[in-house]
């Protein structure tokens, strides 16, 4: 019986790999191993699922200062800078869904799209394969190795695909064609390394929510993506909490101390150390007159003040 359990394990494990393989993915359990840190909701592939809600409070944080928390913790290559874009004052915040493509070589293109076309259905060339599993909010974090002339993995039409299923933009380490009508797509911005008029050519997607390399940073399915004028910064899922609280908290301190300070209340030094309990009351008072910065609670302001990673 024993060794019946075993087969019938390995052939399990065998059909897992088989069925990944076909849609160039790792399997759902090493997936699950790379992000272990993440407790939390997972889509049925295993990537991490950031509850929409930490996403929508992560458009409002400075990239300065998550990237600063994520050095406190040790996340030293997590920011990557060098970017062109569409529009300078749109940010792209979502779940990271990812792909990795290579320069084509005609016999692994050939084997790559016939078992995708016969076994999964899948037309059309290898770059529009990510965009079917998109879903809102996600952002599409394509490693084009740097491409330019012919590493063109987006145009008008399926930019227009992209947003249309969510509502967000692109991060291609590759380049970006039809620049005017990109831009009339209201709330969609592309991360490139360029602008090209050329057509995709000579590339072949080669892992399709696999962890990938996007300049000297590590990209990982279902990290938390931020993207804003001064660069791109690629948050674990683990961290992403931490690091938007921790933002936010940074944001009210500042106003707080700023008028602490004006008003002769207290000193830079007081604020700028670890606050005594009289200055988190006078806190949590002042942000109980500040709604529009949200709520906190003393647990909470203790929890955050602990780590001191501000």
């Amino acid at each position: 019986m024993k060794s019946r359990v075993t087969v019938l394990a390995s052939l399990l494990a065998l059909v897992s790999i088989a069925h990944s393989l076909v849609a160039q993915t790792i399997p759902k359990e090493e997936l699950t191993f790379l992000t272990s840190e993440w407790k939390g909701e997972r889509f049925p592939d295993g990537r991490p699922k950031i509850p929409d809600a930490l996403v929508e409070r992560a458009k409002k944080i400075g990239i300065d200062d998550a990237w600063t928390v994520l050095k406190n913790e040790g996340y030293t290559n997590q920011f990557e800078g060098g970017w062109k874009f569409i529009h300078d004052d749109v940010i792209v915040v979502g779940r990271a869904v990812t792909a990795m493509f290579m320069p084509s070589r005609p016999d692994v293109e050939k084997n790559i799209k016939e078992r995708g076309t016969t076994k999964q259905g899948r037309k059309g060339n290898t770059n529009t394969w990510p965009i079917e599993t998109l879903t809102k909010g996600d952002v599409y974090v394509a490693d084009g190795f740097g491409k330019i002339g012919g590493g063109t993995l987006v145009g008008a039409t399926l930019g227009n695909a992209i947003f249309s299923k969510t509502g967000n933009g692109v991060v291609f380490n590759g380049a970006a064609r039809d620049l005017q009508e990109l831009q009339n797509i209201k709330g969609f911005n592309a991360f490139v390394r360029d602008f090209h008029p050329s057509f995709l050519e000579e590339m072949v997607l080669m892992g399709l929510n696999t962890p990938i390399r996007m300049g000297g940073t590590m990209v990982l399915p279902g990290d938390l993506v931020i993207a804003q004028r001064e660069g791109i910064l690629f948050v674990p899922a683990h961290m992403a909490e931490q690091v938007i609280v921790t933002c936010e908290f940074v944001t009210r301190k500042d106003q707080f101390g700023f008028e602490m300070v004006k008003s002769n209340r207290y000193t830079t030094g007081q604020i700028d150390s670890q606050w005594t309990d009289e200055i988190k009351t006078e806190f949590l008072k002042w942000l109980g007159q500040h709604p529009e910065l949200g709520a906190m609670t003393r647990p909470e302001l203790d929890k955050v003040m602990s780590k001191r990673t501000w």
